[in-house]
């Protein structure tokens, strides 16, 4: 990040999840010097590990979507090669209509192909609904649309109801016909704006991956929890000199003419260029003072609340159906949302511990409020009572744990992409100054260090050059030189 010839470029980083993180750990390749503040006294984010009855357990987001090279690659360059691992089993089910159904395969995002692909699932009159497709005029998408408002109006609202909205659900703990299907589903969005059938573009979707050759697993693990990911980062970042402290907010953040002043508590930092990987609130406040229009765009984003309730059970006392867990549409009713087999799903869970079973469900969606103000015992009690009816479970667990998630996923409503890029435009007036984190191009964790690289790349462009190595290396955590 330094010219060649000049001064080590001085660059904070606000905020240590794994955005932040990601960022601060190619900023020091690039040969900057580097302080990351965080508020609170951890690092990680939605990254967190946990423990329930002496078994090593994820509280927060469990895996990391595989097709995407990003966060394979990052645990690969931090030592965690050898601890990736695929879900021991790949196969799960909705819970609708009163029972367990096989989760319906060649579909994207709940979107099918072919009718035939969700039988099982829908009703006759649902997969009739979805023939009728391949005869239906075109259906505009504009430049935007919610998901489900698209989906309902070419395969009928059967379709989204029992399959889209929880898949989507999963994900953003959202309302599918809300949700921008140019910002949450791009492929689907793109394919559609070429095909008049939405099946058509599906199986188009399908056709390209398949001829590039997208094989192998769609999710990936790590042995002893994805919160292995930003501890690894965090380490090779103080590895290489990087500085990463907590209990540090940030108060101030205001542009100098050399760089930026950013302070927190009593602690006044130079910088020549600052990085904001923050939710969209404390985004907000911090570029107020410096950017007060991309400020009120940050300010206008909605987040959906949810809580994890993780349940051990003695092994003895479990008898669970086949495959992974499953998820439930909203339609049918039920309070939890999905329920995963931690134990069954995850090889390393079952084999550290052999006489627990790990069980996890979620509650919350956007706009449900009710039912994560209930005490955590309600919750479990709920949890307890959805388990029972879904798949027989009526043990007492061993132990249970709450973790909940206020306000923790950035909602994308149709106009989302115009917004940021909005957010953008206003920021591209101040040079040194770059924005990241699941806000902006997604939730997921690829996605979200996708858009850390992506800071720092417009920072190398607002700085002047980049030097891969500073004059003085730092020994990495493989015993080389700084990448």
């Amino acid at each position: 990040m330094s010219a060649r010839g000049t001064h080590t470029r001085q660059v904070v980083v606000i905020g240590a999840g794994i955005a932040g993180l990601a960022a601060a750990h190619r900023l020091l390749a690039r040969g900057a010097a580097v302080t990351v503040l965080e508020a609170s006294d951890r690092v990680g984010g939605k990254l967190l590990p946990g423990e329930i009855a002496g078994a090593r357990v994820d509280l927060g987001a469990e895996s990391l979507l595989a097709r995407r090279p990003e966060a394979v690659d990052l645990a690969r360059e931090t030592g965690l090669a050898d601890r990736l691992q695929p879900p021991a089993t790949a196969t799960a089910s909705i819970w609708t209509r009163g029972a367990l159904r096989p989760m319906p395969k060649g579909h994207v995002m709940g979107v099918p192909g072919t009718a035939s692909a969700l039988a099982g699932v829908l009703s006759e009159e649902g997969l009739k609904r979805i023939e009728a497709d391949a005869e239906l005029p075109r259906t505009e998408t504009g430049d935007d649309v919610a998901v489900g408002e698209f989906v309902a109006a070419r395969l009928g609202r059967e379709v989204v109801d029992r399959l889209v909205e929880p898949l989507l659900g999963g994900v953003y703990a959202g309302d599918a016909y809300r949700i921008s299907m140019r910002s949450a589903v791009p492929q689907l969005f793109q394919a559609a704006q070429r095909h008049t059938s939405l099946t058509a573009a599906v199986r188009d979707i399908q056709a390209k991956a398949t001829a590039a050759q997208q094989t192998g697993p769609v999710f990936m693990g790590i042995a002893g929890g994805v919160a292995r990911l930003p501890l690894a980062v965090a380490e090779s970042v103080r590895a290489r000199g990087g500085e990463i402290l907590t209990h540090a907010r940030v108060t101030e953040l205001r542009r100098e003419a050399t760089g930026w002043r950013v302070v927190t508590g009593d602690r006044v930092l130079h910088a020549d260029a600052v990085v904001v990987a923050a939710p969209a609130p404390a985004a907000a406040a911090l570029l107020r003072a410096e950017a007060p229009a991309a400020a009120a765009e940050l300010t206008a984003v909605e987040y959906a609340s949810m809580a994890l309730i993780t349940l051990a059970y003695r092994r003895a006392d479990v008898h669970l159906p086949e495959g992974s867990g499953f998820l439930v549409p909203p339609v049918d009713g039920r309070t939890i949302k999905a329920s995963t087999f931690a134990s069954r799903k995850w090889g390393w869970i079952d084999e550290e511990n052999p006489d627990v079973v790990v069980l996890r469900t979620s509650v919350g969606r956007y706009g449900e409020t009710e039912i994560l103000d209930r005490p955590d015992a309600d919750l479990v009690d709920v949890s307890r009572h959805d388990l029972r009816a879904a798949t027989g479970l009526d043990a007492r667990p061993l132990d249970t744990r709450v973790t909940r998630w206020t306000d923790g996923l950035p909602q994308y409503p149709v106009g989302h992409h115009a917004r940021v890029a909005r957010i953008r435009e206003h920021l591209g007036k101040l040079p040194g100054l770059a924005v990241c984190g699941a806000v902006y191009d997604g939730v997921g964790v690829p996605a979200c260090i996708a858009s850390a690289y992506a800071a720092v790349d417009q920072l190398d462009g607002d700085l002047g050059g980049v030097q891969e190595l500073t004059a003085h290396p730092v020994q990495s955590l493989h015993g080389g030189a700084g990448e």
